[in-house]
């Protein structure tokens, strides 16, 4: 099963790091995605632009709304992401935990739905 591990770092702290500090983590974290791809438990992974730069949009009754920066106003935006392939839910969070960036905020494990074609066109999707 595929889980999607959304990284939440607390922005604050993570701009605090010393350059030492931060390039500390992101090694640590290049390791770590080594040891998932060894694992067999890889799929994907990237870091994302800081959440100054986000857009958000909605579309209600055919229009589309912007917003620049993200939706919600919090310490923790979301940071970047791994995607996993874990054996249960325990697995993914036993792996999660493992995540480097767990140590700077938090990390949201949430399986991906997997839905069958046929389902979907009987459901008219």
């Amino acid at each position: 099963m595929r889980y999607l591990c959304l990284i939440y770092p607390d922005e604050a702290v993570l701009n605090a790091l010393s350059e030492r500090d931060y390039a500390a983590i992101v090694e640590e974290v290049l390791a770590y995605r080594e040891e998932l791809r060894l694992s067999g438990h890889y799929v994907a992974s990237s870091p994302l632009q800081p959440a100054e730069v986000t857009t958000t949009l909605r579309v209600r009754n055919g229009r589309v709304m912007i917003t620049d920066g993200p939706f919600v106003e919090t310490k923790e935006q979301i940071g970047g992401f791994y995607l996993i392939e874990a054996t249960d839910l325990n697995d993914a969070i036993r792996v999660a935990a493992k995540m480097p960036p767990a140590r700077l905020g938090s990390i949201e494990v949430r399986p991906l739905r997997e839905h069958n074609l046929v389902e979907l066109k009987h459901k008219g999707c």
